[in-house]
């Protein structure tokens, strides 16, 4: 499979030097079908890996079983501490792939198997903020998840079974926080769907406050949790202002960690028509 180019950072985030640009780096890409059934029903899936700014980047493709494609494609990231085979994930990965998308995750840095046996991570969470507040995370970690998630697509859209112009993007937490960067920095995703998420916690200049006007005219959804102990009320709230139209917010009793069903099939009402499905 062939190495896409697609588009690069908009311009405006290349001006405030947030992230670097590694275009001349090969993805080095690798592709395969998965030996084990898969721990979602009614999928096929495939597990990836290419270059970023130095680091291997693993990955996992859900292809619908029941349909044919080219499939629309869900980016779906976890939070802190997750991986790309997160239970979350799982959760919200099956209803969309039976709806007929196909899903991608990959491991953040220092998450799954990118994670170090010498940062356990309890350790990786006072690394990031303090072990029971929100994540502060290190730009640096930021920069790289960045360039991760834009060379993913990159790879993803030249795959046969996929529609480079269906794409759009969901995450969860720290996958939504950044998820909100990647999307202001990448002009491909249709729409967000962004969980858990909200301004003014961590770094200023990698704030996602600082950048999600830049997803509009796209659509943008976030949902929040009435009882979150990570994310107060209030960054939630200022990430919403913050973003331009056309956008939603809806909030669900919840804390951080228990978001329903009902969430996912929020997230997924949303994206759906994005989709084209």
């Amino acid at each position: 499979m062939g190495a896409g180019t697609g588009p690069r950072h908009l311009d405006a985030i290349e001006d405030d030097g947030a992230f670097g640009s590694e275009a001349g780096e090969p993805l080095d890409l690798w592709l395969g079908e998965a030996s084990l059934a898969t721990d979602v029903p009614e999928s096929r899936q495939q597990h990836f890996e290419l270059a970023s700014r130095g680091d291997r980047v693993p990955g996992r493709l859900l292809l619908p079983a029941s349909r044919s494609g080219p499939y629309p494609l869900v980016l779906l990231q976890h939070g802190l501490g997750g991986s790309k085979l997160a239970p979350y994930v799982l959760a919200a990965a099956g209803p969309w792939v039976r709806g007929g998308a196909a899903v991608a995750s990959i491991d953040f840095p220092l998450h799954g198997e990118r994670a170090s046996a010498k940062l356990p991570p309890d350790l990786l969470r006072g690394l990031v903020g303090s072990t029971d507040g929100p994540p502060a995370l290190p730009v640096a970690l930021v920069r790289q998840a960045v360039t991760d998630l834009r060379r993913t697509l990159d790879a993803l859209v030249a795959h046969p079974l996929l529609d480079a112009s269906r794409v759009v993007y969901a995450g969860f937490s720290m996958g939504a926080m950044l998820g909100a960067l990647f999307c202001a920095a990448d002009a491909r995703p249709r729409a967000a769907a962004l969980a858990l998420a909200g301004a003014g916690l961590g770094p200023p200049e990698v704030d996602p406050a600082r950048f999600i006007a830049r997803l509009a005219p796209r659509p943008l959804l976030l949902v929040n949790a009435e009882r979150d102990e990570v994310v107060p009320r209030s960054a939630a709230e200022a990430l919403y202002a913050a973003a331009g139209q056309p956008k939603q917010i809806v909030w669900f009793d919840s804390n951080h960690t228990g978001l329903r069903g009902v969430a996912l099939k929020a997230m997924w009402s949303f994206m759906r028509p994005q989709l084209g499905l």
